[in-house]
């Protein structure tokens, strides 16, 4: 009864009250107009918790420090963006020469004739003192061998695809008295060594025009197929080694293929050694069969016309190939007019001469090897008749280099000059009434000992000349101190010996000399 009645007073208040009252909700759950009530719990909106009330309503207060937005750090403000690290606030800095550019493409294709980045010319030199006295008298000669002050500047500067290059030297020499300037011999107060330009007008091609050094050849001191001039004068007072090369007024072309690579050059004017004159060196005078010197200072007569070299040169695997050909002159006064001439009498001169040769050099055992040979065509009309001509000759050099132990190295050549036609040289001589001075065959045999010491600073030199079959020899002593990047301290000497002072190198003996020099390179 308590169940059918319970159920019976559900039915009544369900069907005639519940719309128009509901049991009282939560407070803020009250349902919407016209709204059924829904069960406790699925109001239309139940109670958020404080802080995450509806946006519209009055929301409650929220906890402390979220009714407002947080405070940023410091530099964070939303109105201004952070300080960047010291550096990092601007465009960074292009390392010199790749300025940054708009336009990348019409960048790549403009053409900047100076570069504002680079000094306007490129400068670099040195400052040499340098004296020298001889060791005993020599009748024809001073006693100070070398007393000169020398600045040397290198000029260098790149315009597009045109290197230029200056080398010049400004000199004070205390041996001389007159400094009247003759480039082609060096004397004076100005030593041209190069004026040039160099390009590439193709891309297997290069040129080279003007004043330059020129070489080739696989020698030590010893040069076939080099036929470019030598500054023997220089070599033998003490200068430093680079003053051996002189300088040659030349155009030089170059060429490079996969095949084989060629160099053309051709020098419009004779350039002829600055030989042994007998200003500075006495010398041996066949003329007079004795020694000379200031008292019979030689004054050659230079042919008019140009001269041509060639060398074609290949690398196969280790081996490095050459051939050479040259067309021109002797590069010393070898050839003589008699005095019975009626124009130039007694006036020595540069003969005609060409030459072929051939070199190779590559690793051999734990070093380098090298060998070359040339023979040189002293082509005027009679030369092997004329008494007053060269003849021809062959010539051939081995050689072989090694560091035998660290900082210690040696090298070794064999060198052999064989006269053509000697039986009628012999004759020439007998007609005029002189006597042979020279053996048909003249071997030579060179050393060159290097030592480096105090951490490759201090270098120790020896080069030494002898030839068995003349019975002379010349040893060339050096020590040289690099202090720092900028000071080098020199002491060396220049020793002649021989049998006959008719030979080559007996013929300095009274030259003997020791020389020292300070240098400040920039």
């Amino acid at each position: 009864m308590r169940l059918s009645s319970l159920s019976l007073a559900i039915a009544v208040i369900s069907s005639q009250g519940m719309a128009q009252a509901a049991p009282p909700l939560p407070k803020g759950l009250a349902p919407a107009t016209n709204t059924p009530a829904l069960p406790s719990g699925l109001s239309p909106a139940p109670k958020l918790p404080a802080g995450l009330a509806s946006p519209n309503s009055n929301a409650p207060a929220l906890p402390s420090g979220l009714n407002t937005s947080p405070s940023l750090p410091t530099g964070l403000t939303p109105s201004s963006s952070p300080s960047l690290p010291s550096g990092l606030g601007q465009t960074p800095t292009l390392p010199t020469g790749i300025e940054a550019s708009e336009n990348t493409e019409q960048s790549s294709e403009s053409f900047t004739l100076f570069d504002q980045d680079e000094p306007f010319v490129n400068v670099s030199g040195f400052l040499d003192a340098r004296g020298g006295i001889r060791t005993q008298n020599d009748p024809y000669e001073d006693p100070m061998s070398l007393g000169e002050v020398r600045l040397h500047l290198d000029l260098q500067k790149e315009i597009g695809p045109f290197s230029l290059k200056l080398v010049n030297d400004f000199l004070y020499d205390a041996v001389v008295d007159a400094y009247d300037i003759n480039l082609n011999t060096g004397k004076g107060w100005i030593d041209l060594r190069e004026a040039n330009i160099a390009f590439s007008p193709l891309s297997f091609m290069d040129i080279k025009v003007g004043r330059q050094i020129l070489t080739w050849g696989t020698g030590d001191l010893i040069f076939i197929n080099d036929l470019f001039p030598k500054d023997w004068q220089a070599f033998f007072i003490g200068r430093d080694l680079e003053y051996l090369k002189a300088p040659s007024d030349a155009l030089k072309t170059s060429f490079f293929t996969d095949y084989v690579n060629l160099d053309f050059i051709y020098t419009p004017w004779f350039d002829a050694d600055r030989g042994i004159t007998g200003e500075r060196l006495s010398y041996y005078n066949p003329m007079t069969g004795s020694l000379a010197g200031q008292n019979a200072i030689i004054n050659p007569r230079n042919p008019s016309d140009g001269e041509f070299a060639l060398r074609l040169y290949k690398n196969i695997g280790v081996n490095e190939l050459a051939l050479y050909g040259y067309h021109g002159f002797w590069k010393s006064p070898m050839g003589f007019i008699p005095p019975t001439t009626e124009t130039n009498s007694g006036q020595a001169y540069y003969p005609k001469m060409r030459s072929l040769g051939a070199s190779i050099r590559r690793p051999f055992w734990q070093g380098i090897a090298n060998i070359e040979m040339g023979y040189y065509d002293s082509y005027e009309k009679g030369s092997s008749s004329n008494p007053f001509v060269p003849n021809s000759e062959a010539r051939f050099l081995i050689g072989y280099e090694q560091e035998v132990i660290k900082n210690f190295s040696i090298g070794v050549q064999y060198y052999l000059e064989w006269m053509q036609d000697y039986n009628h040289y012999v004759a020439s001589q007998q007609q005029i009434g002189a006597q042979a001075t020279r053996d048909e065959v003249r071997h030579l045999l060179t050393n060159r000992l290097t030592l480096m010491t105090h951490q490759q600073n201090v270098t120790w030199s020896l080069f030494t000349f002898f030839s068995p079959s003349d019975v002379d020899a010349y040893f060339r002593p050096d020590v040289s101190y690099k202090v720092n990047d900028s000071w080098t301290v020199t002491a060396g000497g220049n020793f002649f010996v021989g049998k006959n002072q008719s030979s080559f190198f007996g013929q300095f003996e009274k030259n003997n000399n020791v020389y020292g020099s300070v240098r400040f390179s920039f």
